[in-house]
């Protein structure tokens, strides 16, 4: 490689820096939620490449709290038990055995190799499940009228030990966060009597930021952003207001399961938190990239 083309290569390095210094500055001392999806997880070098992100915002200030679910790492296991699973509208229903494999698998071994991940890079990390701390105080959700797209029928639905968050209780994260550790949370919840629940990782991740007043929500997922077509480059939003994103609703323009993520992220947006984003899970530098450079990756939602 030529002098010259190291040199070039430096000074974009240092543009770079010079880009994200405004960003470092903003952000130091603020939280941000970040929820991991399973697919972000699953891949030893993916975890191992997003924990170092990770750590980056963790080493410049910036109070992070971590969200997992896990429903791919359960899916595989039940097909390696042997236990059918039944999803109905993207929705799963958890019977008993499910319930436990749930624990397992969320409070157990994603979470573990998220912790182990972390301290590869230094990070002093906190493994936790919403049943720790009273984190999540849930309850059990009832049977609900379903459209099952399958059959083209609407039913109801008993979804088993699902549960719907009524409460967070943040002191524990709190404590955790003042003294500059980084929780990990896995997305089961509990009610009074100690019953556990598996609950939507997402819904546990903006309750959670709404609780700690976060700055961002940030939402790893399999798609880096919201488009108006699937499959369409082209149409990709890569900024959106609440009432922009109440209006592609409106129009019609929204379709799909972008409908109820772009409810709950409005929602999540008049009760506190500053933006959303939601960006790839599995794209090396997405995370750095959406947070201190002026383009992003993602989609990003604000107030």
């Amino acid at each position: 490689m030529s002098t010259a083309t190291n040199e070039v290569g430096n000074q974009l390095r240092l543009d770079l820096l010079r880009e994200a210094l405004p960003y470092i500055q903003r952000f130091q001392g603020q939280t941000f939620v970040v929820k991991l999806s399973g697919k972000a997880t699953e891949d030893h070098a993916n975890l191992s490449s997003l924990a170092e992100e990770l750590a980056l915002l963790h080493q410049v200030g910036i109070r992070l709290c971590v969200v997992h679910g896990g429903g791919k790492q359960l899916s595989e296991l039940a097909l390696r038990m042997g236990v059918e699973q039944t999803i109905i509208d993207g929705r799963r229903v958890t019977d008993d055995a499910t319930l436990e494999m749930a624990k397992m698998v969320f409070a157990g071994k994603i979470n573990t190799d998220i912790l182990s991940a972390l301290r590869n890079r230094g990070v002093e990390a906190v493994g936790l499940s919403g049943v720790d701390g009273n984190i999540v105080h849930a309850e059990r959700r009832p049977p609900k009228e379903v459209f099952n797209r399958e059959t083209g029928e609407r039913a109801e639905v008993d979804f088993g030990h699902v549960g719907d968050v009524v409460e967070i209780n943040s002191r524990l994260l709190t404590v955790l966060l003042d003294q500059g550790y980084l929780p990990v949370v896995s997305s089961l919840g509990a009610d009074s009597d100690g019953t556990v629940f598996n609950i939507n990782a997402d819904t546990i991740a903006a309750e959670i930021a709404i609780q700690l007043k976060a700055e961002k929500l940030i939402l790893l997922s399999d798609v880096d952003g919201i488009y108006l077509r699937a499959g369409a480059p082209e149409t990709k939003l890569s900024r959106l207001t609440v009432g922009e994103a109440e209006q592609l609703i409106t129009d019609g323009q929204a379709t799909g399961g972008m409908i109820p993520k772009l409810q709950s992220i409005t929602e999540l947006l008049r009760r506190g938190v500053h933006s959303a984003h939601i960006i790839s899970g599995i794209n090396r530098n997405a995370l750095l990239s959406e947070i201190f450079t002026d383009q992003g990756t993602g989609t990003m939602i604000v107030g």
